[in-house]
């Protein structure tokens, strides 16, 4: 082969590798800037190679029933919505934060993966993503009532999305809030408030 030979093929690698690192990377290391139509469908070009054949043809061994769709809300409700919100629109704070943002999993970009594909993902992550590995747990079930749930998502119903903030994750001051509110309902004396009225 000869030198020059060589040396095309070098320039045409660095071409391939270098340029399109450089134009990913062109706006430093910041998360802000939401990616490129060219670097999403690339990425979830690349996601579905790896994921192996024989994850991507498998199915669901659970049945959509009433049950396992509840289970499969109640997880996500308390597992998922910070990141994906109730109605699976990614549309939170910390969904619009990520670098991929989070995605409108009810969108075809999501549900026209087989259900094989959203089980490996749920289990698995994706790395250089905000997307965790959920799996190793030795609960797959778990997971494969995720699949049905996230099936559902562009169905949701006004009441369906009302439990789901009621099994929402909260912190100190919101479970406070709560506890004080059901007192109040209870014809309780709210903890907040006693002691404000003075001696009688």
């Amino acid at each position: 082969m000869s030198r020059r030979w060589c040396v095309g093929l070098l320039l045409l690698a660095a071409a391939v590798v270098v340029v399109p690192l450089g134009w990913v990377l062109g706006g430093g290391v910041s998360a802000r800037p939401p990616p490129g139509p060219t670097e999403v469908a690339v990425a979830r070009k690349v996601r579905s190679l790896l994921i192996p054949a024989v994850a991507r043809e498998a199915r669901n061994p659970l049945v959509p029933e009433p049950r396992h769709l509840a289970e499969g809300l109640a997880h996500f409700a308390d597992h998922c919505a910070s990141c994906h919100a109730n109605d699976g629109s990614g549309d939170t704070e910390l969904g619009r934060s990520l670098y991929p943002r989070a995605p409108d999993m009810r969108g075809p970009a999501t549900q026209g993966l087989t259900d094989g594909e959203l089980f490996y993902i749920i289990e698995n992550g994706v790395r250089l993503t905000g997307m965790p590995a959920w799996g190793g747990a030795g609960r797959p079930e778990e997971s494969w009532k995720l699949v049905h749930f996230i099936r559902h998502l562009p169905a949701l119903t006004p009441e369906e999305k009302a439990e789901m903030r009621r099994l929402n994750p909260r912190g100190p001051g919101a479970w406070r809030e709560l506890q004080e509110e059901e007192e109040f309902l209870q014809g309780a004396e709210p903890a907040g408030t006693k002691g404000m009225h003075g001696p009688h």
